[in-house]
């Protein structure tokens, strides 16, 4: 074998190899966290509690067994599993928006849905609805402010991509425009702090029943976008060249962004605003495994799960108090901002 085909084979072999390590780190990182806590778990009482959860325990349910079933089970296991779902979410989101515009620097709220989902989840705090209803207000406002952005876009002929950015610029501006307004009439006691602090992002309101209920979407969500991974690698050569190779480039697209749309706007009617994640985990994906989508929206899923999963645990055990998520991502993600911008060119090519 050459030393050219060996160096060659050798990046393949680690950029096969990156997934599976990911995942490694995801698992052990997720059996860590369920030990750490104000009340500490060890490894025996979860083996014990996951024994009794499968019918498999031989003898019956102690007051510890009993009280590690109350903390693992109904308070952060639904919470690491929100963290993984909402961190593999965007991170899968960012990379299919920067393939699909051709543009390293944009991410999931390009086109509105974050700012439509938090107005969307800001009204129904305004009108004291059940949690519930809250979540389903913000999921609603995000497909609102897209759907309007594309609507925006299909007034005018030209360059589709940049109507569509335009679109998503004005679709942003109008509703943080009536999230402003929302928060300017809340009341000042109850409402405008609560509004205030879930803009902040969190999974503090992560409980079972919301995971399960999400975790079906989350899933079609990100497995339509890997079948589309083919498509976005030709997407990524420009559209000129995408229709040369027989792609339907403003129907692909158009399915993309639905995707994207729906997990976007899903993480937002969970935690509330948690930035960055999918700008900066998309680029780190590229760097371990190269442009390729088919090996980097795997691999965006497995690092921002990972990611934030790791950034939760900074959150409610830091600190005296639980720190926003979207505090601690953003103060992150600045400090990588740079080195994104330096090594752009690098990690698309």
């Amino acid at each position: 074998m050459t030393p050219d085909r060996d160096v060659t084979a050798q990046a393949a072999s680690g950029t096969l190899a990156a997934p599976w390590t990911l995942a490694v780190l995801l698992a052990a990182a997720a059996v860590w966290s369920l030990t750490v806590g104000n009340y500490p778990i060890s490894l025996a009482d979860q083996g014990k509690y996951l024994l009794h959860a499968l019918g498999l325990a031989s003898q019956p349910a102690t007051e510890q067994t009993k009280l590690v079933a109350v903390v693992l089970g109904d308070i952060r296991a639904p919470r690491l599993f929100a963290a993984v779902l909402i961190g593999a979410a965007l991170s899968t989101s960012g990379a299919a928006y920067q393939s699909m515009f051709v543009n390293p620097l944009v991410s999931p709220g390009l086109l509105g849905v974050l700012a439509g989902a938090s107005f969307g989840a800001a009204c129904g705090m305004l009108a004291d609805l059940p949690w519930s209803a809250v979540q389903g207000c913000a999921f609603a406002g995000g497909i609102l402010a897209v759907g309007l952005a594309l609507g925006l876009a299909r007034l005018s002929r030209g360059d589709r991509l940049l109507l569509l950015v335009l679109g998503g610029v004005i679709s942003t501006a109008l509703f943080t425009a009536l999230l402003s307004a929302v928060k300017y009439v809340a009341d000042p006691t109850n409402q405008l702090p609560a509004i205030t602090y879930w803009l902040m992002g969190g999974l503090s309101r992560a409980d079972k029943n919301t995971v399960m209920q999400a975790t079906p979407l989350f899933a079609c969500g990100m497995a339509g976008l890997f079948l589309f991974s083919r498509q976005l690698d030709l997407l990524s050569l420009g559209d000129e060249q995408a229709r040369s190779l027989g792609l339907s480039a403003g129907k692909v697209r158009l399915w993309l962004i639905a995707l994207s749309t729906v997990l976007s706007a899903a993480t937002v009617s969970i935690a509330g605003l948690v930035g960055w994640v999918g700008l900066i985990i998309p680029h780190a994906g590229r760097l371990l495994v190269g442009p390729s989508n088919r090996r980097l929206l795997p691999t965006a899923a497995l690092l921002g799960g990972l990611y934030l999963l790791l950034v939760d645990d900074v959150s409610r055990l830091a600190f005296g108090v639980e720190i926003p998520l979207g505090i601690l991502t953003a103060l992150a993600g600045i400090p990588f901002f740079p080195l994104v911008l330096r090594n752009a060119r690098k990690s698309w090519g």
